[in-house]
């Protein structure tokens, strides 16, 4: 399995960091965990299209999480893809019938580019066909708990405390070619998010502070710090761990130092923050 970071940041708009998105490759599989704003723009930087992805996966659903949904639905149907499988907690159906349905906030520009004869030439002259069909994602609402089998691989997910009762907030492990990989979503310590990344080879965790940050009591409780976020790996006896989310002010030389300095002393393998772009192999 290949990751690659394409949003490692948060909702502050930030040059250095888009907002949440990870490609996980397995197989012919291209498996994207949520779809913040700027992850389009760093899939495509990354060498890969809007259409070359499969399966897309919400954790939540946050703005942060998914601002880049609609751009990505749409792309990939501008670019001829077959409709984008998508699973996520309720109401990701109604959201994605908000945006693409005949009344979406869409429609105005989904008319013009399938009725007007001047569009309907430029996608002819592109090699598509007439008449032109919608964007239509095949939309799963799923809970806490699934698990989904694709060609390979197996997804297991459990429930992560974090915006609830809003919306429901996972977790996701993948398995494949004896390997396994961790994405906590935003998620505070807890028993089964514990469970679902023990003997993890690679474990992605949100960290939204720093133990050196004055923050509120209600974000300290649900917002883990690097060394929190260590010991539980630690426990879980995880391979690797890398730490994403940063906001702006967590990215000076101090709070760097001060997060890798709880990183080694609290998980004995190897660990990092990660940056737009990396790519990790697993």
């Amino acid at each position: 399995m290949k990751l690659t970071i394409l949003g490692s940041g948060s909702p502050e708009a930030y040059i250095r960091r888009a907002s949440t998105g990870y490609l996980l490759e397995t197989g012919d599989d291209k498996i994207l965990f949520d779809c913040g704003g700027g992850v389009v723009d760093n899939l495509i930087r990354s060498g890969r299209l809007p259409k070359d992805i499969t399966h897309l996966f919400f954790t939540h659903l946050h703005t942060d999480h998914m601002m880049d949904y609609a751009r990505l639905v749409h792309a990939a149907w501008d670019e001829g893809a077959p409709p984008l499988k998508v699973w996520g907690p309720a109401p990701i159906a109604r959201q994605t019938e908000l945006l693409f349905g005949r009344d979406g906030v869409l429609s105005p520009d989904l008319v013009a580019r399938t009725e007007l004869p001047p569009s309907q030439q430029v996608w002819v002259a592109r090699g598509g066909t007439l008449p032109r069909a919608w964007p239509t994602p095949e939309v799963t609402e799923v809970k806490p708990g699934f698990s989904f089998e694709g060609n390979g691989w197996v997804l297991k997910s459990c429930e992560v405390p974090h915006a609830q009762p809003a919306f429901d907030c996972m977790a996701f492990s993948v398995e494949a070619v004896g390997k396994k990989f961790v994405y906590s979503g935003d998620a505070g310590i807890c028993n089964d998010l514990s469970s679902l990344q023990q003997d993890a080879d690679l474990l992605i965790h949100w960290c939204y502070r720093l133990s050196i940050d004055n923050i509120h009591p209600a974000i300290a409780e649900f917002s883990p710090t690097p060394a929190d976020i260590a010991k539980a790996a630690q426990a879980a006896s995880v391979k690797r761990l890398l730490i994403t989310h940063f906001r702006i002010h967590m990215d000076s030389e101090e709070g760097h130092a001060s997060a890798n300095a709880e990183l080694s002393q609290h998980f004995d393998g190897q660990a990092n923050i990660v940056e737009d772009l990396d790519v990790y192999t697993i």
